[in-house]
C-alpha cells in the first residue's frame, strides 16, 4: 500500500476536493507542489515517447529522402512538433467542447476565479508542462545546432510561461481557448515544412497557414479584447484575496490598467503580425526572384539553341569542316593537266 501510494503521487494528480453541487458532489483538483512530482514523471514519458516517434517514424523518412544537415534538424523538429500539435489539438479541443468553453463563452470569465479543475483540464495542464519542460534536455540529446539553441530557447520559454501563468492565475479556462487556437497554426505551419522538405515545388500548405495564422490571430486578440475588457470587470469579487485564487480581477476595475494590458496585447499581436508580414514577403520575394532567373535560363537555353540552327543553316563549321549552304565544300577543285 506504501508503494501504491507513492505511484499514485507520480502518475495521478493530487489535491482532489469534493465540490457541493446540485446533483451531488463533484470531484475537483487544485494545484499545489506536489504537481512538481507528477509532471517530473511525465517529463520521462516525454522523453520516452520523443525517441519512439524520431526511431520509428522520423529516421525512416530522413534515410529515403537523404536531406543535408540543416534541413535533417529542421524536418525533425517540424516532425516532433507535428505529433505533439496534432495530439494536443484533438485533446484540447474534446476538453473545451465536453465542459462548455465554446458552447457558453461566458464561462471564460464567471465565476472567477476557476480555482477548482476538473480531472481533464488539470491533466491537459501538466501535461502540456511535462512537453514543454522535456523540451530543454531533448536540445542536447538531439544535438541542436548553436545558432538554433537561442531560437528554441525562447519558444519554449514563451509556451512555459503561457501555460504556467494561465494554470497558477486561475485562468485555465481561457488558456485553453488560446492554446487551441495556436496549436491550429502551429500545427499546419510544421506541416508544410515536412511536406517541402519531401517535395521543394509544393508551397500550397504554407498559403493554407497563411490563412489560418491570420485568422487565429483575429480570433486571439478578440478573445483578449472580450475577456479583460468587458468580462473580468464585471466579475462579483473584485477585492485582490490571494487565498481563494483571485490575484487581480480588482485591477482589471481600473480603466486604467484595463486599457494599459489591452495596448500591450495589441501591440504584441502587432508585432507577431509583422514577423509574419516580413516572412511572407521574403517568401514571395524569393518565389519571384527564382521564377525569373528559371524563365531566363530558359530563353538563354532558347537562344543558343537557335543560334546552333542558324549557323548550321548559314554555312559554318561543322565537324569540323567548313561547308557552304547547300552543304557542299567551298573549296574550288584543281583543274587536271592536260
Amino acid at each position: 500500500q506504501v508503494t501504491a501510494k507513492t505511484a499514485f503521487l507520480f502518475i495521478l494528480p493530487q489535491y482532489n476536493v469534493s465540490v457541493p453541487t446540485a446533483d451531488g458532489e463533484l470531484v475537483q483538483y487544485h494545484y499545489g507542489l506536489k504537481d512538481l512530482v507528477t509532471i517530473l514523471f511525465y517529463i520521462f514519458i516525454a522523453i520516452i515517447l520523443h525517441a519512439v516517434v524520431q526511431e520509428y517514424a522520423l529516421d525512416k523518412i530522413n534515410r529515403r529522402l537523404h536531406l543535408s544537415k540543416v534541413k535533417h534538424s529542421k524536418f525533425n523538429e517540424s516532425g516532433q512538433l507535428v505529433a505533439f500539435h496534432l495530439t494536443s489539438l484533438i485533446w484540447c479541443l474534446y476538453v473545451v467542447v465536453t465542459e462548455g468553453y465554446i458552447s457558453n463563452p461566458r464561462s471564460l470569465w464567471e465565476n472567477y476565479p476557476h480555482v477548482y479543475l476538473p480531472y481533464q483540464v488539470k491533466f491537459f495542464y501538466l501535461c502540456q508542462l511535462a512537453y514543454w519542460l522535456h523540451a530543454l534536455p531533448e536540445l542536447y540529446f538531439q544535438k541542436v545546432r548553436k545558432e538554433e539553441i537561442p531560437r528554441q530557447l525562447r519558444c519554449i520559454a514563451l509556451y512555459l510561461l503561457h501555460i504556467a501563468g494561465a494554470y497558477l492565475l486561475n485562468l485555465t479556462r481561457l488558456g485553453l481557448i488560446l492554446l487551441l487556437l495556436q496549436y491550429l497554426a502551429e500545427f499546419f505551419f510544421h506541416m508544410a515544412r515536412l511536406v517541402y522538405f519531401t517535395d521543394e515545388n509544393n508551397e500550397k500548405l504554407f498559403n493554407i497557414w497563411a490563412v489560418v495564422f491570420v485568422v487565429t490571430r483575429l480570433f486571439t486578440l478578440t478573445l483578449y479584447i472580450l475577456v479583460i475588457g468587458f468580462g473580468l470587470p464585471r466579475v462579483e469579487s473584485q477585492a485582490l484575496d490571494p487565498e481563494r485564487g483571485n490575484f487581480f480581477s480588482f485591477l482589471f476595475n481600473n480603466i486604467l490598467f484595463r486599457m494599459s494590458v489591452l495596448l500591450l496585447v495589441c501591440l504584441f499581436q502587432a508585432s507577431v503580425m509583422w514577423r509574419f508580414i516580413h516572412f511572407q514577403l521574403r517568401r514571395w520575394r524569393e518565389y519571384w526572384n527564382e521564377q525569373s532567373s528559371r524563365k531566363r535560363a530558359a530563353a538563354a537555353a532558347g537562344t543558343k539553341q537557335q543560334t546552333k540552327l542558324l549557323k548550321r543553316d548559314s554555312g559554318y563549321h561543322e565537324n569540323g569542316v567548313v561547308k557552304a549552304e547547300n552543304g557542299t565544300s567551298p573549296r574550288t577543285k584543281k583543274l587536271k593537266s592536260p
